[in-house]
């Protein structure tokens, strides 16, 4: 029932949703779908198309709802038949036409600018991920109780601000793909590296991502910066078998062991970018940062990295979206392109001027920059305030590690 209910649940409340009109209300009904499944299929087996044997359940309760709501001869119109037979293996078929661009509304509507970003998350995870309010809970370290609350106000949101479920207009296909765009990453981001918590990362919502950004790019595929992003995550996530060693501990990227990075994850991510590069236009952020993750990905160690293509893919990337956290990851690849010192010099430049405050990677990079300049005493300190500033226990072994290794070095 797991198994069907994550395979299924996206498609089946994206075209309740288009029949009703309201995301809460598909939801309610694909889960009394779900219901009656646990109900009946221990004694009658499971059907052989089980995705349309919930479908028709869900839509016979979608007629009885909309009856009770005095709304059922307008709303019977819209969905087009009576249904005769809620078992009939076909009674999805009708759907197959609509249901990729089904999949992309309901995307578009989680992901509507009228919500916050955490609802936004959170919905996008409940809705098209499957997961239930512990699994988004125990993700990102909050209270269900929190979860629940912000799903709950982002449905309500919805319906009180009537946004349509429909794609937006063309003129506003490409803001709203941008916030897409980044819902997915920052679930991706939070498995990858996790902000707080014990573990250094949580591979669970990294594939919730994976699975999301795979999804988007068969329903968009003439958009580069879909694909552009799905070989980003590919491209991460081919390391992340080497980014820990067998107690959990972190393994900096300098340190890995390269022959554990997934190379069919690789060869994806390179395929990825192929296709953002053969639709043409200008890169976008997500083509620039997936160009660099193949540069690390192609070479054979830290040493046969173009760390100055790197550099220079940064320094494109800081003009088309202009960040300190693009600022930062430039100062490490200019250190390791033209020496630690021209890294030190861009990262004291965001500390001059105030950007990321409370960053612990600010500190940490650094630090490490410090070290490579043999100015060790400076160097302990930086991991030091870089320990005290995560939020991250693996994170903070990490630094306070670096720490007492420069102070072995400087005879402290």
């Amino acid at each position: 029932m797991e198994t069907v209910w994550r395979m299924e649940s996206a498609r089946l409340i994206a075209g309740l949703a288009r029949l009703v009109q309201d995301v809460g209300l598909a939801e309610e009904l694909a889960q009394d779908a779900l219901v009656i499944a646990l109900e009946q299929w221990p004694s009658s087996g499971v059907p052989v198309n089980p995705g349309s044997w919930l479908m028709a359940t869900a839509k016979h309760r979608a007629i009885d709802t909309m009856r009770r709501q005095a709304r059922y001869q307008e709303k019977l119109t819209e969905i087009g038949r009576t249904l005769e037979d809620a078992h009939e293996p076909d009674v999805a078929a009708a759907l197959d036409d609509y249901v990729g661009d089904d999949l992309l509304r309901l995307i578009f509507t989680t992901c509507h600018p009228v919500l916050s970003r955490e609802s936004r998350v959170a919905l996008t995870l409940r809705l098209l991920g499957g997961l239930t309010t512990e699994e988004i809970a125990r993700g990102y370290l909050i209270a269900e109780s929190a979860v629940s609350q912000r799903i709950t106000r982002a449905k309500r949101m919805l319906a009180d601000k009537r946004v349509p479920f429909e794609l937006p207009p063309p003129q506003e296909v490409a803001p709203r793909l941008a916030s897409v765009l980044e819902v997915v990453y920052l679930i991706f981001n939070e498995g990858y590296s996790a902000t707080a918590g014990d573990d250094w990362m949580r591979p669970a919502l990294c594939e919730e991502a994976l699975r999301l950004g795979r999804i988007l790019a068969g329903l968009a595929p003439q958009e580069p910066e879909v694909h552009g992003l799905v070989a980003l995550m590919e491209l991460q996530a081919s390391r992340m078998g080497a980014r820990t060693d067998a107690t959990g501990a972190p393994i900096l990227l300098q340190d890995q062991d390269r022959r554990r990075w997934d190379r069919l994850l690789i060869r994806r991510g390179l395929a990825a970018i192929e296709r953002a590069e053969a639709i043409g236009g200008s890169w976008g952020p997500y083509v620039l940062q997936a160009c660099i993750a193949a540069e690390h990905a192609r070479a054979v160690t830290v040493q046969d990295t173009d760390w100055g293509r790197i550099a220079a893919l940064y320094r494109v990337l800081a003009l088309v979206s202009p960040s300190p956290v693009v600022e930062l990851n430039r100062a490490v690849a200019v250190g390791m392109a033209d020496g630690p010192k021209a890294g030190l010099d861009l990262v004291d430049a965001l500390v001059t001027s105030g950007s990321l405050p409370g960053y612990p990677l600010v500190p940490a990079v650094r630090g490490d920059l410090l070290a490579k300049l043999d100015r060790h005493q400076e160097s302990r300190q930086e991991f030091q305030r870089a320990a005290e500033m995560t939020r991250n226990a693996r994170e903070r072994e990490l630094f306070l590690s670096r720490a007492a290794e420069q102070a072995r070095l400087g005879g402290q």
